[in-house]
């Protein structure tokens, strides 16, 4: 999948009203990294979530990280 594509379809997905939670694959979100660490919306909620063919890094959610940096476990 084109960044562009995989960009695009992020913007959409999180300007839209109808939307609580939206999930994505943690290696589609690598490849929008820049994109996904500005998104700073309460809703829709963002959660990387892996894949069956990519693991799960959590060295690589940017919303752990954002958690741990608050509770100071950076």
């Amino acid at each position: 999948t084109q960044v562009s594509t995989i960009e695009a379809a992020f913007q959409d997905f999180t300007e839209r009203k109808d939307i609580a939670i939206l999930l994505i694959n943690q290696h589609l979100a690598e490849k929008i990294r820049p994109t996904v660490d500005r998104y700073e919306q309460a809703f829709p909620a963002l959660l990387e979530i892996p894949s069956k063919d990519h693991p799960y890094d959590p060295s690589k959610d940017s919303i752990l990280k954002r958690v741990q940096k608050l509770f100071g476990d950076t």
